[in-house]
């Protein structure tokens, strides 16, 4: 059994991790690069360029900017920890997503791509922006949900409301400024810490009730795939069901509280025993001993956190994991190591293989299926009497014109139901613009065997040397190099 992988919402970014990480993993920019096509859509903005082009940022910097900024940067980093996690070899049990964190479980899962996803954080903030009273806030207070509840009575302010109940000493109000300054006043007295949370608005609160059926009028008209890997609600308390709508449920957030604390203990009464947070900061990972009975047997460990000593928190919880059985073992490259780098401690190594473990895979697997179609189809040498027979025999006549190269829609078509029958998907999950491994799951060594069907389908000649994989993620970009490989063939072809 695989960890279960938390998604952070509020307060969920660490952009000196973000900026550590971006150096030595590609996966970070790759994210990043996705969710720039949909901030430059609707902001003529690259996120990117605010997050990894200098020093790092951090969140206080970001609430700064338009509110956009800080969702899409909480929304991005907790995708990049996942993907990073998933190509070190990690196949997580369960994804749980903390209030906006349950948005990037379910991209994470594969109910959406990386930019609906975005898309949707994006319309997400601007309706709650939009119908949020002036000046709202979110704080949370050292008490537990039950106490924080006779709390909000006594203010008796019609939009005071639990958001989050983290644990029985930690419970997130959301309301306006004025009802949090009483809260602020009263807790004073009881001794009760407060602290205000970094969010540009208050969110879980029945002021964005009026907004609600937009936003899952927005939701429903975003494509949605089936999940590959289970999602559990905290605002649901229960597994989302693959064939259910997600429109209502994910605006139902908007008003409904999110309870953390219970989800934690209902998976650790399915027996899950290790938790991996997916994003910035380790503000989940820290809640979970909090939640357990004291003594209990779990490991919460966080990806893009900066430590107490200012080392990030990713090389050693991905070192803890390879130990735990639950990444890729770095045995098997023990040597390629020594040749390459046998100076490099364990966790630098590990860092390093997490980045290029797709580059070496590509490169023996085109090297693998070269070989092979060299093997299949080795060149014949004739017989003398053949070659006399031919030197002999009348010029052939002119080869007949090459057929027309298939259109663009065919061949999306076409390669669309090669892979879907391949892999025994549905068809509809094959979008253009899917991710084949970090949404649809197929690994590299799938996707170089698929590929290398598709040249055979179209009579296409094995591929070179420089090809690069990891240029063509998403079945467009397919469609798009065979389109490419069937003209060049013809001019060859024709010009011989």
């Amino acid at each position: 059994m695989g960890p279960v992988v938390l998604f952070p919402g509020q307060g969920g970014f660490d952009g000196a991790a973000l900026s550590r990480a971006d150096q030595t993993n590609p996966q970070v920019r790759a994210v990043f690069e996705s969710i720039d096509t949909v901030s430059v859509e609707l902001f003529s903005r690259r996120v990117s360029d605010v997050l990894l082009g200098g020093e790092p940022v951090e969140l206080a910097e970001l609430l700064k900017d338009a509110p956009w900024v800080s969702q899409l940067a909480i929304y991005g980093a907790s995708l990049a920890a996942h993907r990073i996690l998933t190509d070190s070899g990690v196949r997580p049990s369960a994804l749980v997503g903390h209030s906006l964190g349950e948005i990037t479980a379910l991209v994470a899962a594969g109910a959406y791509s990386v930019e609906d996803g975005a898309r949707i954080v994006v319309r997400r903030t601007a309706l709650v922006g939009e119908a949020n009273f002036a000046g709202s806030s979110m704080a949370a207070l050292s008490t537990s949900p039950k106490r924080a509840a006779h709390l909000v009575g006594l203010v008796e302010h019609p939009l005071l409301a639990v958001a989050t109940e983290n644990h029985d000493r930690q419970t997130v109000l959301s309301g306006p400024r004025e009802a949090i300054a009483q809260v602020r006043a009263v807790a004073g007295q009881l001794k009760m810490g407060v602290v205000e949370l970094d969010t540009p608005f208050a969110f879980h609160n029945p002021a964005l009730a009026s907004v609600a059926p937009r936003f899952a009028e927005f939701v429903r008209s975003v494509p949605r795939r089936p999940l590959t890997v289970p999602v559990y609600s905290p605002i649901l308390q229960r597994f989302y069901q693959d064939d259910e709508r997600l429109d209502d449920h994910l605006a139902g957030h908007f008003t409904l509280p999110v309870r953390f604390a219970a989800a934690v203990e209902a998976l650790y009464e399915r027996g899950e025993r290790v938790f991996v947070e997916a994003g910035g900061r380790a503000g989940l990972t820290s809640l979970v001993p909090k939640i357990l009975p004291s003594g209990a047997e779990v490991t919460a460990v966080a990806t893009l956190a900066t430590g107490r000593d200012g080392e990030p928190s990713l090389p050693a919880t991905l070192a803890a994991l390879r130990r735990a059985g639950l990444a890729d073992s770095l045995d098997g490259v023990e040597a390629i190591r020594s040749h390459l780098a046998p100076e490099l401690s364990d966790e630098e190594f590990a860092e390093v293989w997490a980045s290029a473990r797709h580059e070496v895979v590509d490169l023996v697997n085109r090297k693998v299926v070269s070989l092979r179609s060299a093997r299949r189809t080795p060149a014949a040498v004739p017989a003398p009497e053949a070659a006399a027979a031919k030197a002999a025999a009348p010029a052939p006549a002119p080869a007949p014109a090459p057929a027309p190269a298939p259109a663009r829609d065919d061949l999306l078509a076409t390669l669309r139901t090669l892979y879907a029958e391949a892999l025994e998907y549905p068809e509809e999950v094959f979008t253009p613009d899917a991710l084949l491994e970090a949404e649809l799951g197929v690994d590299s060594v799938k996707q170089v065997e698929l590929l290398a069907r598709a040249s055979q389908h179209y009579g296409l000649p094995a591929r070179g040397s420089n090809f690069r994989l990891a240029d063509y993620d998403t079945l467009d970009r397919i469609v798009g190099l065979i389109e490419g490989e069937l003209g060049r063939h013809r001019l060859e072809t024709a010009a011989a």
